[in-house]
């Protein structure tokens, strides 16, 4: 308890204890509905490294790898390369205006149901609730003193709360390597040491936040509540105590016995005139909370919502025969409405509104870009280096040559030949592997599968001309002249010449 100078002292305070929060169980469509996303979010997160995808004999078939090594980052049939990290921007880009569109229809949704830190703290949640009880059963456990049974309980839950977590580490390390084979090095202690410290770094960080700090992590440590609050508006659906329906409130039913006669009272109290809300101050709904919060207090960084407190508060009007949904999602501005006597605006309508149509266009903008992209690229590319030590050789009969690297990227699956094809000014070419007697307007040049091929090119000119003239390289797959890049270089003589 409080001592009488902190109850007094009217000053804020800037830090408070942790208040322990127990939630009760309870059954509903939004439960129902977080069963369904942890159980396909989990399954993706866990089984996705052990996917298989054929892409032929020089790549690897894992489906979804960061390959660090190699420097490429693979999902099924998509490959991307270092130079083409714009898709990786344009999908963090995604992700951002699809959190705003959440944010800006149904508030903080994502948090409530598909965040990893709402995902792990509902399974240990769970997990708790198997082993110590529902709500009362872990209270009455928190409360007594350490024993046998307290001891058996609190160890059987830490272990399997670290197994899960070993198991979240576990998971990540896999997508940034051959998985099999990974986990073979793993258990046999030939793994190489990242793999350990990060299996180490996640479990530690999973059993932490999902098992004691919880709601701590939504109300304290994440800022995007903060971020959220600032880009919902009156017209955003969020998770409301309808207080022009519920107040004023009710009390004695708690007990079953006592609904009959505070019905009977109620109806004589209305029969008087006299407003009786439909909330019976049964305390359900902060039961249920996993944040520990009191949704009747109005609007509050805490609400993550989840729903649950909808569930619960349904459930106690059905046992006493009164309407639903006296919590339910709405906004501020229907909230304005209801209480001047007016009718809502349906909850679908309030979807579909400038706002929100607009983030789903550029939402959806941005993904069929990017497909189009995709869909559209030659699988190919070329860059040429000019060597500038030295910028130009004379010849013993007065020909200027330059020296290029050539870079050729092959980023199929197999060995790829490419015909190198020079224009601008009147000159011949030939590779490291050549001679002069051999040079032409064109090169063939071999490049490995999934590598970058690099060739150094001589090019020969007559010694009159202008002192720098344009150079095009242009580079064509034989097995499909459709695939084609070009680059752009300049071919330097000592001085201008006539």
């Amino acid at each position: 308890m409080p001592s009488a100078d902190i109850a007094l002292d009217p000053r804020p305070r800037l830090f408070e204890a942790r208040r322990k929060v127990f939630p009760r169980r309870v059954d509903g469509i939004f439960r129902r509905l977080k069963w369904a996303i942890m159980a396909v979010t989990l399954a993706i997160y866990y089984v996705t490294p052990w996917l298989r995808w054929d892409r032929g004999a020089y790549a690897p078939d894992q489906a979804v790898l960061v390959d660090l090594a190699h420097r490429r980052f693979y999902m099924f049939s998509i490959e991307i390369w270092p130079n083409e990290f714009y898709y990786v921007v344009g999908l963090l880009i995604m992700a951002a205006v699809g959190l705003f569109l959440v944010t800006s229809a149904v508030g903080r949704a994502w948090c409530g149901y598909a965040c990893p830190q709402t995902v792990w703290t509902d399974l240990f949640v769970h997990v708790e609730r198997a082993i110590e009880g529902d709500r009362n059963a872990q209270i009455r456990l928190d409360r007594a003193p350490w024993g046998v049974e307290k001891i058996a309980r609190r160890g059987t839950k830490f272990a399997i709360w670290l197994l899960i977590a070993m198991s979240t580490g576990g998971a990540w390390i896999f997508y940034f390597a051959d998985a099999p084979t990974l986990a073979r090095e793993f258990l046999t202690g030939t793994a190489p040491f990242v793999a350990y410290s990060t299996v180490g770094i996640l479990t530690c960080t999973t059993f932490t936040l999902g098992g004691f700090l919880r709601e701590q992590v939504c109300i304290y440590m994440c800022p995007w509540p903060r971020i959220q609050s600032a880009m919902m508006d009156e017209k955003s659906l969020t998770v409301t105590y309808k207080d022009w329906r519920g107040e004023p409130r009710t009390h004695g039913l708690k007990r079953a016995q006592a609904h009959e006669a505070e019905a009977a009272s109620s109806l004589v109290r209305m029969a008087q005139g006299e407003k009786v809300g439909d909330c019976i101050d049964c305390n359900a709904c902060v039961a249920v909370c996993p944040t520990g919060i009191d949704i009747r207090e109005g609007p509050q960084i805490g609400c993550i919502t989840c729903g649950l407190c909808i569930d619960a508060c349904d459930e106690i009007m059905e046992k006493v025969d009164r309407s639903t949904r006296l919590i339910g999602y709405t906004t501020e501005a229907d909230m304005k409405r209801a209480r001047a006597g007016e009718m809502p605006v349906p909850p679908m309508k309030r979807l579909l509104r400038p706002r929100t149509i607009v983030y789903f266009m550029i939402w959806a903008g941005i993904g069929c870009g990017m497909l189009f992209a995709l869909g559209t690229r030659t699988h190919m590319g070329v860059s040429v280096l000019q060597t500038r030590n030295p910028l130009w050789v004379r010849l013993s009969d007065g020909a200027i040559r330059n020296t290029y690297t050539v870079k050729l990227r092959n980023m199929e699956g197999r060995p790829r030949d490419f015909v190198v094809t020079l224009s601008g000014i009147d000159a011949r070419m030939w590779t490291d592997g050549g001679s002069r007697e051999t040079a032409g307007r064109t090169v063939t040049i071999t490049v490995p599968a999934d590598r970058v091929g690099k060739a150094q090119v001589f090019v020969i000119a007559p010694a009159q001309g202008p002192q720098r003239s344009a150079l095009l390289f242009t580079a064509t797959a034989v097995d499909d002249r459709k695939a084609a890049a070009s680059d752009s270089s300049y071919f330097e003589r000592p001085e201008a010449n006539p």
